[in-house]
């Protein structure tokens, strides 16, 4: 299969990436040292790559209405200018995928689906626009993301030249605006998913090398490097944030990978019926068969992902979802799907590891926050 490509890719075998397959991508996996492209966006700042995300654009005088039954959470409520993180269920309450939402207009939208489930979630959401006077666009191929990470990351964007400082300066966190960058014309959202402050600047393909190069001449001064999905992903992880196809999926329910709170509010703050509601009704009666955990390790040995948890017999008690040693932290961290009476803060869990037990300790998550 031919990987595709982002609109920069020539600009990151210029910079010698190393790459690997994302989603069907050939995506940026690390620049030089993925550790310091890690340290970088904690400490200054990050530039990602982020183009390989889909965009849906979705328009009408029904499109609030539509996107309340389409998806978990209640966008009708949503404000222009805000963003929403939201889930795409299936009739039988499993998780096709998780989303964000921006509420451009009364009557317009931007979904952000991920990467690999960018045609699963487009034709989902075209089943269900049945009855709504509303248009669903896939923007996916013509737009660009480009994420800048990290606590030097308003000033970055303050340097590079835009339209409106101000808007900047009081944009909140899970907020976009229209703007422009050294005279180019973005939507600038305070998102991401690092931990970290920081901006995901959506722009069209043709304008996209632009405004990475100003972004990364304007970052420079302020200790900015390229970074690539190893350095956001072990970001993500030390903030606590699920991954599709690791701490979510179709066989895992919201309860079970910690989003309980997400689906209590759409049960009994939302009116509208939407898909999977009647599911995660009867699933609120009952305790989840799994609960998934933080994991802090004992000793330095890393847990990955499909290491398996064992009891004192060796049985199967539960499965590392992700982990890695954390470059933040100094010792190796991890999410786990455990059986939900195993699930308690401060118990110890064995992981077996190519075939040697490790102890981890169940721990409260996120593992890392920034300094407010």
């Amino acid at each position: 299969m031919t990987l595709k490509q982002t609109a920069l890719h020539a600009l990151h075998q210029q910079l010698g990436a190393s790459f690997t397959d994302f989603g069907g991508w050939d995506m940026p996996l690390k620049y030089s040292n993925d550790l310091e492209e890690h340290r970088a966006v904690r400490s200054t700042a990050g530039l990602f790559d982020l183009s390989h995300m889909g965009e849906f654009r979705v328009t009408g005088p029904d499109a609030a209405a539509f996107l309340d039954y389409a998806l978990l959470s209640n966008m009708s409520i949503l404000k222009v200018g805000k963003a929403k993180y939201s889930l795409l269920l299936t009739e039988e309450g499993g998780v096709i995928d998780d989303l964000i939402t921006y509420r451009l207009g009364e009557e317009e939208f931007l979904v952000i689906p991920n990467a690999s489930n960018v045609e699963t979630d487009y034709q989902a959401m075209s089943a269900r626009t049945a009855g709504f006077d509303v248009e669903l666009v896939n923007e996916s191929e013509q737009t660009s993301l480009v994420a800048v990470q990290g606590p030097a990351s308003e000033a970055i964007l303050l340097d590079m030249e835009p339209s409106d400082a101000q808007a900047i300066r009081d944009l909140g966190y899970y907020a976009a605006v229209p703007l422009s960058l050294g005279g180019i014309q973005v939507l600038l959202a305070r998102t991401g998913y690092t931990g970290e402050d920081g901006f995901e600047i959506y722009v069209p393909n043709e304008q996209a090398a632009a405004l990475w190069e100003l972004a990364a001449s304007k970052g420079q001064a302020h200790g900015a490097i390229p970074a690539g999905l190893a350095a956001r992903d072990s970001l993500r992880l030390e903030a606590g944030m699920p991954l599709y196809g690791h701490e979510l999926g179709l066989d895992i329910s919201p309860f079970e990978s910690g989003l309980g709170k997400l689906v209590e509010i759409a049960l009994t703050k939302k009116s509208a019926d939407f898909v999977g509601r009647q599911a995660l009704t009867a699933q609120a009666e009952q305790t989840p068969d799994r609960a998934l955990v933080g994991l802090k390790a004992q000793a330095k040995r890393p847990a990955r992902a499909g290491s398996k948890l064992v009891d004192e017999n060796g049985a199967e008690v539960g499965e590392i979802t992700s982990g890695i040693p954390s470059p933040t932290l100094g010792y190796p961290i991890a999410l786990a799907l455990v059986r939900s009476d195993l699930a308690q803060l401060g118990e110890t869990v064995q992981v077996d590891i190519r075939g040697k037990v490790a102890s981890f300790d169940i721990v409260e998550t996120p593992f890392y926050q920034r300094a407010k």
